[in-house]
């Protein structure tokens, strides 16, 4: 597995994984008609690096890494994690988010933050919780699923610095 940072020509197999994870419509807030460009925009161009995970040329997984505000708070970096369903269960979103640790402290941020992780992905908060993820709000009913209707959105957040 090799994980480096994406490049325009990656968004095409970039492409097909963000559209059939927003499509599910049961772990991002982007809405399931989000169009190409508009991923593209979302993916590529706001964040301040996107990566990818690769194996034998293939696309496997991918995040994007940015700072979750401005000014005061631009200590705490945000990211978003995709994987193809292909490749789901073999620890690709652990190995993500380490990596992504990893990137956030070379570029200086202090802190990780999710803003709002669906609580009925219980995947991701089992996974983000083993990486040391401490769930510091909850907003109740804040996330569609599209089968169990109005359920909570968490706010996860691990400080990444050994001081402080």
């Amino acid at each position: 597995m090799n994980i480096r940072q994406a490049t325009e020509q990656d968004f095409d197999q970039i492409w097909p994984i963000f559209h059939e994870v927003v499509l599910a419509g049961d772990s991002y807030g982007y809405r399931p008609d989000t169009s190409k460009e508009e991923a593209w925009s979302l993916w590529m161009r706001s964040p301040r690096q996107t990566y990818v995970a690769e194996e034998g040329g293939e696309v496997l997984g991918t995040y994007y890494l940015k700072s979750n505000q401005e000014g005061p708070g631009a200590h705490v970096c945000n990211c978003g994690y995709m994987v193809a369903s292909q490749a789901r269960g073999r620890g690709l979103a652990t190995i993500l988010c380490e990596h992504s640790q990893a990137r956030a402290l070379e570029l200086g941020y202090q802190a990780m933050q999710f803003n709002f992780v669906a609580a009925s992905n219980t995947a991701a908060v089992r996974v983000w919780t083993k990486l040391g993820f401490e769930t510091v709000g909850r907003l109740p009913r804040a996330f569609r699923h599209p089968e169990q209707g109005l359920v909570d959105a968490l706010v996860m957040y691990k400080w990444l610095e050994q001081s402080g």
